[in-house]
């Protein structure tokens, strides 16, 4: 007994210190990969715009030493009333629908057509149709500047040859003929990224409905009415939102390089009209505010159209 109580204690190791913040930390890790972004969002995108709410109040030219001058609601009561701001938005409207056949209509149908290209191809006419909407518009818009020019370009020098023109067709400075022309150019920029989408979008539907519609006895035409649009139709509504919200962007450039606006501001459209209050005339009170409405009137249409996408659209479950 004595032997027993003599032998040597064997020593245990300390237990190991519980991380008691280690759950609390795991809770909060996915919040912090998303510092950088919401960051760089706060810094490029919220802070220019509450400035240019603070600028819509103000009379201001720019120049850094000169003062500015507080307005109050006197620049948001000019831009309603001034007369080419109303041309602008009937403008802006007729791009939006102009524009609608160009990026929603045409790359749906194109897409439909060749989604039976297999192979190599495939990746040529993917990459064939698609390199326009890489090239900067800046460089589109000179390209086309030569190709429709009245006396230089081929368009005009094809049609004298065949029909003998009396008279050379004037695409840039014809009031008539001008936004259609920029409509035609923005729309066939658009069409192979709105075609990639698509193409994407037809990629990603179960072939066994196509299967099961084509032992039924159905054709091409009603496999693509009944079971292809339908479960397209998200695609669809995301585009012509796309369109909507931002067909005046992609005109913009085209609109600066090649009409300025004109002939009488037949082309002109809000993006157009604020970058001349702002940078041509130097009316930051004016731009801001313009800006400031559009922003509103912009959100409450992708508002809607997001509430329309969910009530109209037919996703496969």
């Amino acid at each position: 007994m004595e032997q027993e109580a003599r032998l040597p204690l064997v020593a245990t190791a300390p237990a190991a210190p519980t991380w008691r913040w280690l759950p609390r930390f795991q809770r909060i890790e996915p919040y912090l990969y998303l510092i950088p972004a919401v960051v760089t969002i706060l810094i490029w995108v919220y802070r220019p715009l509450v400035q240019t709410l603070e600028l819509s109040f103000y009379q201001w030219n720019l120049i850094p030493t000169s003062p500015r001058t507080y307005v109050g609601l006197e620049n948001y009561l000019r831009v309603f009333t001034l007369p080419e701001m109303q041309r602008a938005l009937l403008n802006t409207l007729i791009y939006m629908i102009g524009i609608l056949p160009l990026s929603v209509i045409l790359p749906m149908v194109i897409a439909i057509l060749t989604d039976g290209i297999r192979g190599r191809l495939r990746n040529l006419y993917r990459a064939l149709i698609f390199t326009p909407m890489i090239m900067a518009p800046v460089v589109i818009a000179v390209i086309w500047r030569w190709i429709l020019h009245p006396t230089n370009g081929v368009v005009n020098n094809t049609l004298d040859a065949v029909f003998n023109l009396e008279e050379r067709i004037r695409f840039f400075t014809d009031g008539n003929l001008a936004i259609g022309t920029i409509i035609f150019i923005t729309g066939w920029q658009l069409i192979g990224f709105s075609t990639l989408i698509f193409s994407a979008a037809l990629a990603n539907i179960n072939k066994e409905y196509l299967e099961a519609a084509a032992i039924d006895g159905a054709d091409r035409w009603q496999m693509t009415r009944y079971i292809l649009i339908p479960l397209l139709s998200p695609t669809i509504l995301f585009m012509t939102t796309l369109t909507i919200l931002l067909a005046s962007q992609w005109t913009f450039a085209h609109i600066n390089v090649l009409t300025q606006g004109g002939p009488l501001s037949a082309t002109t459209n809000i993006y157009y009209l604020l970058w001349n209050y702002g940078f041509q005339s130097f009316a930051v009170g004016w731009s801001s505010a313009a800006a400031m409405v559009f922003f509103v009137g912009f959100g409450l249409i992708a508002l809607l159209t997001l509430r329309l996408s969910n009530r109209l659209a037919f996703y496969d479950n």
